[in-house]
């Protein structure tokens, strides 16, 4: 989960008001979905003090920041006094602004997106730049998954000559003195040198054309999403006049953290003026558009489905109230039932201009728990009495468990999601029948597992100081692509060990594998194995009632290499739930 570093007393008066102890503080973070994770010493001021808070909400990137995340804990204890935002424009009534960012043609199919807006009026000091850059690395990093959706800069405008123009070049042809650096290198050069270029060279290495923005006179303010310039890039404390742009490849992310970052600066005392975007080409949003911009849509949520969701029966006004002290902007409203004729009374939401989070009346119904206090709600027994059992495959898990520390075997337990680079690339798998999340927050949780082989790999990778041999394994869910199941995709249970040591060798592992089948009371086959992940011609294929479920062998050496590990290293895989 997201964890923010805060400035007690910005947070304090951002937040407006005070905390006796800890305990006050802990409690009143809970309307935002956080906890206190850490603080420094208590001996210092509270303008020197830092706090650690953890959110424990994933879709709300407006709290991960101190201005957002205050904001919310000021609405809630403020009884729903809702901040204004007045430079937002919205469908049909843009915003006056004498600022313009050209966005060409030649970024269309690269990083076709971009947001902005100027903030002024006030003077950058050393606590709100430090905030300044950590919301935008937290947008950046985990709603712009590692800067691939979404990147920000900020910009000293005394030194900006417009419109600016955000256009497409050969990454052999541009090039500036990025920050940190003290002489100009070409963009792709910065992809090879610079520890930020190294470090995100993945989103931009591979396109023939990568992205830019310059001003008027043709002075380069930053490479997108990698670097700024280190002239008009450089922001610094004492700094007056921002430009603020987003860029990324999903519009309604990029004008949502934008939206976000406006909010935030907004609080915190600037003077925010808009900023319009012209298009070379057509985009969700039309050619031209003046950002920041709001566009959500509002939510009805019927009183019968919050009772339902909550088990407690609310009135409109409730409902209302508890949602405006959320931040939200609510009213009572009425809705013809799907399919029929029928009005139902409910309440209609209108998203706040830094969320996006209401995707369902299940959502609402969320807002209007917190709104009106968890403590409120009056616990209830239970009404009806179940009793539970192990389902058959755990009960067979468990079994295998036994005999595989039988065999001295060190069981281990992983997460089920991870990036390519570590589940397919690494373990030179095919990656034909991986699964990749839509919407991931960052590109290490990208997708679902289909092997236990490669969790296994990274532990032994990083167990090369512990005395040899090493036997471990674990049994949990894989999930794969398969068209023959209703939603395309299935999910088993697997037996995945491995062995690393010296003497490691494919008799070793079919001696094990007849061991479990004999105390399993299971008898099997095998098959010859042409699986990338094994040594050609020592692994080997496991049938069961003349199907395919498993595969053992020695590791591939560039495998192993891939993973750092020196020693070598045999391993099985079986689909326990073929065993039933």
């Amino acid at each position: 989960m997201p964890k923010i570093e805060v400035n007690e007393e910005l947070f304090c008066s951002l937040a407006g008001r005070r905390w006796n102890n800890r305990a006050e503080f802990e409690e009143a973070l809970t309307c935002a979905k956080a906890e206190l994770d850490e603080e420094s010493d208590k001996r210092l001021d509270a303008a020197e003090r830092t706090l650690k808070i953890e959110l424990n909400d994933t879709n709300r990137p407006d709290l991960w920041g101190t201005a957002g995340c205050a904001r919310q804990i000021r609405s809630y204890y403020g009884k729903g006094k809702r901040p204004e935002y007045p430079f937002f424009s919205t469908h049909g009534n843009a915003q006056k602004s004498e600022w313009t960012v050209k966005v060409e043609k030649s970024v269309k199919n690269v990083r076709p997106y971009l947001a902005g807006f100027v903030a002024t009026g006030k003077a950058v000091t050393d606590a709100s730049l430090r905030d300044m850059i950590q919301t935008q690395e937290k947008l950046a990093w985990n709603f712009g998954r590692k800067r691939r959706a979404i990147s920000m800069g900020l910009y000293r405008i005394a030194i900006i000559m417009w419109p600016i123009t955000y256009k497409g070049v050969d990454p052999d042809s541009a090039s500036f003195t990025p920050l940190q650096w003290d002489s100009p290198l070409t963009l792709r050069e910065i992809l090879k040198q610079h520890p930020k270029g190294k470090e995100y060279a993945f989103i931009q290495e591979h396109e023939p054309v990568h992205p830019l923005l310059v001003d008027a006179k043709g002075g380069i303010l930053s490479y997108p999403p990698i670097i700024n310039s280190a002239d008009i890039g450089a922001v610094q404390v004492g700094d007056t006049d921002l430009f603020v742009e987003l860029t990324g490849t999903d519009q309604p992310s990029v004008i949502l953290a934008a939206s976000i970052m406006a909010c935030d600066m907004a609080d915190q005392g600037y003077t925010i003026e808009p900023v319009t975007v012209e298009y070379g080409y057509d985009t969700p949003f039309g050619r031209t558009m003046t950002t920041p911009f709001y566009f959500q849509s509002p939510v009805f949520c019927s009183l019968e489905r919050i009772e339902k969701f909550l088990g407690e029966k609310l009135n409109g006004n409730e409902c209302v109230e508890a949602l405006e002290r959320m931040g939200c902007k609510a009213e009572k409203a009425c809705d013809v039932e799907r399919g029929g004729a029928n009005v139902v009374d409910g309440v209609r939401l209108y998203p706040p201009e830094y969320r996006n989070d209401f995707l369902h009346a299940a959502d609402v119904a969320e807002d209007v728990m917190i709104g009106r206090g968890l403590a409120s709600f009056k616990p209830e027994r239970p009404k009806e009495f179940t009793v539970g059992r192990l389902s058959p495959i755990t009960i067979f898990s468990r079994k295998v468990k036994e005999i595989l520390v039988g065999l001295g075997y060190q069981e281990m337990i992983y997460n089920y999601l991870g990036s390519r680079k570590d589940l397919v690339d690494k373990v030179l798998g095919d990656g034909r029948r991986i699964i990749q999340i839509a919407n991931p927050m960052t590109e290490n949780y990208e997708y679902v597992r289909d092997s236990v082989l490669a969790s296994l790999l990274m532990s032994e990778s990083v167990s090369g100081n512990a005395v040899y041999p090493h036997h471990i394994f674990e049994t949990g869910k894989v999930a794969f692509k398969d068209p023959s199941e209703n939603y395309g995709a299935a999910t088993r249970q697997y037996l995945g060990m491995l062995s690393a040591n010296k003497e490691a060798n494919f008799n070793a592992i079919a001696a094990q594998i007849q061991t479990l089948f004999y105390y399993l009371s299971r008898e099997y086959t095998v098959d010859e194995s042409t699986d990338s992940r094994f040594i050609p011609g020592r692994a080997a294929s496991v049938v069961y009632h003349d199907k395919p479920i498993g595969v053992f062998g020695e590791i591939h050496p560039a495998a192993l290499e891939n993973f750092g590990i020196i020693v070598p290293c045999i391993a099985a895989e079986i689909n326990l739930d073929a065993l039933l």
